[in-house]
């Protein structure tokens, strides 16, 4: 066994889970399936990194553990961990099989190309350019010119991840998840079909390709015995998050489960929209014989138990889980606050009160956040910020790659890496002057004809006005698709070949050439283009829009956020809008027992992301759309279903506003005779 001095720190719950194996008789590693229930914030990121070290101090070889996260920034950060356990006087640990599941399979996948039919450079679409193949698909099959409304690229492109992610039919998905669309099944089928075709054509392989060719390849015997036996642990955190796909994959690498072990907590699982299913974890014990062992971690070090307590009986009300109760390391604390509004401009004037409140009492804006179902919720909210000067931050917004420049610019990359991708290549031939969407077609079948020559496009006769340009992009193209050309400088010499292009095209071209500047500092941390193109695919940097906003000249602000957005993350103060039936759960979510279930849990989520105190927020009027922003239209907010007399036991009622200060004399004889000029009326 390893020395227990890795595992001293962890309490009793947490070492059963880091230390769980033991050495066979060879003196090698062994450990059957193990599932780690991690409660929120239970310490899962520290027992997993504690497992990894574990591992390494039990005589496992790094080279041959795999890490499979959700995020890359988690994986580096589990193996920081991992090395900071061992301590200083171990050589540095390298998990150099660490990473989220599609970047693994981009790897895996380049490494058996051969095997499953495509060429080792093969390009990675990112959402965008995915969308972009979609919409000349339905373009070119008459669907944009339907009588009748034909769902746009981006829908098309969601109902086509949802079923392959799903792996249910496409009738079963348009009837529970684009209803709307259900009409269109015949054509989306065809559309679909063109679109795998074209992706074939171009090497090209989108986000959700890279699960399919992995899961693929898995379900060949051989090819999964030889993926399978170059590791001899695997690990995989957020198990609740995965899909069909992920969980099928694993199954086939390790039938038996020895040396699996999978994190996760069911009471978290909120993302079935992107076609992950709760089943996977709740299911995991019982697919391996005997089952799967199963440690629950319950020692909670972020709330109070008072917020504990409210998510704990919230919780309980579910059906089918892993029934836990949350311990709190932090103390007692306050109770939650069940807080009654009158509408939604009272829920805007009592978090910003309270917010200010608790920032003078020494709690950082930064510290405080407010949460909400869906983006909408807090418009009023941020109306009422902006009077009061109150800086914030809300969570979304494009992604970097989204912005046209950056994609211009990429695209010159990205064909050079694969000169079959014609949507890369499509993109590239338009940043020339007078060259259209015909010649660019015109430009490429000819360059398709000659074998992709890089040397014909010095050939190609361009139109007048891209005759002066054309040479120096002809040379450029020909240097970048050498395949022993040197990558270091490549994205330094695009940036510099398309800056007089981008002051044509763009606007704003100052601020933009600074995102190109920071886009080549990034590409000089990759050893390889194809690793850079397809980590900026799979991992894409976020932005809040085309260009940089106004400078954040606050020290301070406080947090926006959906809940979906906030998962992962906490703060002391936690304020939740709008829960009422309708939000939680949402009206769109109560049709099948399943959908409320995750509601019941998308709202245990917000609530555990508080640590200190936590207020839920219910206005009794909510106002009717389609109405003028003065209209007096409104319902009344029925109370949520998830407040049962047990959970509203664990919180502090208040209703906050002002109260009717009218003042109502005291009875008597009245002094002026109403009641007798009505009748007068009908006498």
């Amino acid at each position: 066994m390893a020395d227990v001095s890795t595992l001293d720190t962890l309490n009793p719950a947490q070492r059963a889970a880091a230390g769980y194996g033991e050495r066979d008789a060879g003196r090698d590693f062994r450990a059957g399936p193990l599932l780690i229930v991690a409660g929120a914030g239970t310490g899962k990121t520290n027992t997993l990194a504690h497992r990894v070290a574990h591992l390494v101090e039990a005589g496992v070889n790094p080279q041959r553990i795999l890490l499979l996260t959700f995020t890359r920034r988690a994986a580096a950060e589990m193996t920081r961990r991992a090395q900071r356990i061992l301590g200083q006087a171990r050589a540095e640990v390298k998990l150099p099989w660490s990473g989220t599941f599609h970047s693994i399979a981009n790897r895996l996948i380049r490494r058996y190309a051969a095997r499953v039919g495509l060429d080792a450079n093969f390009s990675v679409l990112d959402r965008g350019d995915a969308a972009d193949l979609m919409d000349l698909v339905r373009h070119e099959r008459g669907l944009s010119r339907a009588e009748k409304r034909f769902p746009r690229k981006d829908t098309c492109l969601a109902i086509y991840s949802h079923r392959v992610n799903t792996q249910r039919p496409l009738a079963e998905t348009l009837t529970n998840v684009f209803p709307w669309c259900a009409e269109w099944e015949e054509e989306l089928t065809g559309l679909y079909r063109d679109y795998v075709e074209k992706k074939l054509a171009n090497q090209a392989l989108d986000y959700d390709d890279l699960l399919l060719y992995w899961h693929a390849m898995a379900e060949d015997a051989e090819l999964a015995r030889d993926i399978g036996a170059q590791f001899d642990q695997i690990l995989v955190d957020e198990y609740q998050d995965t899909n069909l796909l992920q969980a099928g994959i694993l199954r086939a690498l390790r039938p038996s489960g020895a040396g699996l072990t999978v994190v996760g907590d069911d009471a978290q699982s909120i993302y079935s929209f992107r076609a992950a299913t709760v089943e996977n974890i709740l299911g995991f014990p019982a697919q391996y014989t005997p089952a799967a062992a199963v440690v629950t971690l319950e020692e909670n070090y972020r709330s109070t138990q008072g917020i504990l307590d409210a998510a704990n009986a919230l919780i309980a009300g579910g059906e089918r889980q892993y029934r836990k109760t949350l311990t709190a390391k932090r103390g007692a604390g306050a109770q939650p606050r069940y807080v009654t509004v009158l509408d939604d401009l009272a829920q805007a004037g009592y978090v910003v009160t309270r917010v200010l409140e608790t920032r003078e009492r020494g709690v950082p804006l930064k510290r405080q956040a407010v949460l909400f179902r869906s983006s909408h919720h807090a418009d009023v909210l941020e109306l009422e910020l902006v009077r009061c000067n109150i800086p914030y931050v809300k969570y979304g917004g494009l992604k970097f790659l989204e912005a046209a420049h950056v994609k211009d610019a990429l695209s010159v990359l990205r064909w050079a890496d694969n000169p079959k991708n014609r949507i890369a290549a499509f993109r590239a031939l338009q940043l020339m002057p007078g060259v259209g969407p015909a010649l660019a077609a015109k430009c490429y079948d000819a360059f398709a004809a000659n074998a992709y020559a890089w040397a014909g496009l010095q050939h190609f006769s361009p139109p007048a006005l891209a005759r002066a340009a054309w040479p120096a992009f002809a040379a450029m193209m020909g240097e970048l698709a050498v395949p022993e050309g040197p990558w270091q400088g490549q994205m330094g010499r695009v940036r510099e070949w398309y800056a007089p292009h981008l002051e044509r095209l763009h606007d704003a071209a100052e601020v933009r050439a600074g995102d190109l500047l920071q886009l080549e500092r990034i590409a000089q941390q990759f050893g390889t283009r194809e690793r850079f193109l397809s980590e900026l695919a799979l991992d894409p940097a976020q932005a809040s829009g085309d260009q940089a906003g106004t400078p954040l000249l606050d020290e301070d602000y406080l947090i926006l956020s959906t809940i979906h957005s906030a998962k992962g993350q906490e703060w002391d103060s936690v304020y939740l809008l709008n829960v009422a039936d309708g939000n939680f759960p949402s009206e769109f979510s109560t049709g099948r027992p399943e959908l409320i279930e995750e509601e019941r849990r998308l709202l245990y989520v917000a609530m555990t992301r508080a640590k200190t105190e936590l207020d839920l927020i219910a206005p009794l009027k909510y106002y009717v759309t389609q109405q003028s922003r003065s209209g007096d239209r409104h319902v009344y907010g029925a109370k949520s279903r998830f407040l049962t007399r047990e959970m509203m036991a664990c919180l502090e009622p208040l209703t906050w506003g002002e109260a009717d200060t009218d003042h109502i004399p005291a009875g008597g004889r009245p002094s002026v005779d109403v009641a007798g000029k009505l009748r007068s009326l009908w006498s």
